[in-house]
C-alpha cells in the first residue's frame, strides 16, 4: 500500500501548514470518516493512514465523512507507521497507558501549542492515533517523540478514535481562532443609553411609591438601589426597556378598569 505520488506532492507542498494526523491500522471506515469530519471541523485537512483494516478507498468512510470529502480526498496510504512518518521532524502519540517510555507527556492543549510553535519554525509535525480497539503499539509510541494523554476518567479511560481527533482538532483551532470566549447577541437591538434606564427607573419608583411599596419609609434607599441594581446588571437595550414601559402601562390601565 504505497503512498499515491499525487497525495505525496500534495502533502509536501502544505507540510508546514498544519499538523498531520496518522491514524494507524484503522479498523472501521465509519472512524476514519467521522475522524475526517471532526478535523474538518477545524480546518485541518492533511490525513494519513496506515494499513486499514478494511482496504482503501472506503465507501463507508466516504459516505460517514458526508462534507469533509476534502479531507478523504488528498488521504497519504502507508504499510506502516515508519514510512508514514518519513518525511515528519516532530511526531506526537495518543495514548492512555503508562508503557514505562522515558517521554515527555503532555495534555493536548499543551501539545498544540508546541506544534503551532514547531510548525511555524519550519518543522513537519504528526500526531498518531491508535486502532480503535487496542490504540498504539509500544512499537508506534517508541517512535513518536512526545506522548500526548487526555486526562479523562481514571475509571473509563477509554476514547474513540474520532473523538480523540476532534479534541486535537479543537485544540489546535483554539491557537489560530480569534473567537471572544464570550460575546452577546442583540439582533437588531442596541443598547439603551443611561438616560433611557434612567427614565425608566423614575417612572417606576414613582409608580411603587404610589402604591406604598417602599416601607417602611427607612428603607426606600436600600429598595431603591436594590431595584436599580437589579435592572443595571445585565445591560438592557432599546428594546428591552420599551417593553417594561409598555409593563408599566398595561399595569396601570388595567388597575384603573377594575
Amino acid at each position: 500500500m504505497a503512498m499515491a505520488g499525487t497525495n505525496h506532492k500534495r502533502e509536501t507542498e502544505t507540510a508546514g501548514a498544519a499538523p498531520v494526523f496518522v491514524l494507524v491500522a484503522p479498523q472501521m471506515g465509519e472512524n476514519i470518516g467521522a475522524a475526517a469530519r471532526a478535523m474538518w471541523n477545524f480546518g485541518l485537512d492533511r490525513m494519513r493512514l496506515v494499513a486499514p483494516r478494511d482496504g482503501w478507498p472506503n465507501p463507508k468512510a466516504q459516505a460517514m465523512a458526508s462534507g469533509a470529502a476534502r479531507v478523504l480526498d488528498r488521504v497519504g496510504l502507508f504499510d506502516d507507521t515508519r514510512a508514514a512518518c518519513a518525511d515528519l521532524t516532530h511526531v506526537f502519540a495518543t495514548t492512555a497507558r503508562d508503557r514505562a517510555l522515558a517521554k515527555t507527556v503532555m495534555t493536548p492543549e499543551r501539545a498544540m501549542s508546541e506544534a503551532r510553535d514547531m510548525i511555524a519554525a519550519g518543522e513537519r509535525v504528526g500526531v498518531l492515533f491508535g486502532p480503535e480497539r487496542s490504540g498504539l503499539e509500544t512499537a508506534d509510541v517508541v517512535r513518536a517523540n512526545t506522548v500526548i494523554s487526555v486526562p479523562v476518567n481514571p475509571a473509563f479511560g477509554s476514547l474513540n478514535l474520532a473523538q480523540c481527533a476532534l479534541l486535537l482538532a479543537y485544540e489546535w483551532k483554539k491557537l489560530t481562532d480569534a473567537t471572544p470566549a464570550a460575546a452577546e447577541a442583540l439582533g437588531k437591538a442596541i443598547r439603551a443609553e443611561g438616560r433611557e434606564v434612567d427614565a425608566f427607573l423614575e417612572r417606576l419608583f414613582e409608580r411603587l411609591d404610589g402604591a406604598g411599596f417602599f416601607f417602611p419609609e427607612a428603607k426606600r434607599d436600600s429598595m431603591t438601589a436594590n431595584l436599580e441594581n437589579l435592572f443595571r446588571r445585565a445591560p438592557l437595550t432599546d428594546a428591552d426597556v420599551r417593553t417594561l414601559h409598555g409593563v408599566m402601562r398595561a399595569l396601570a390601565d388595567g388597575r384603573r378598569g377594575e
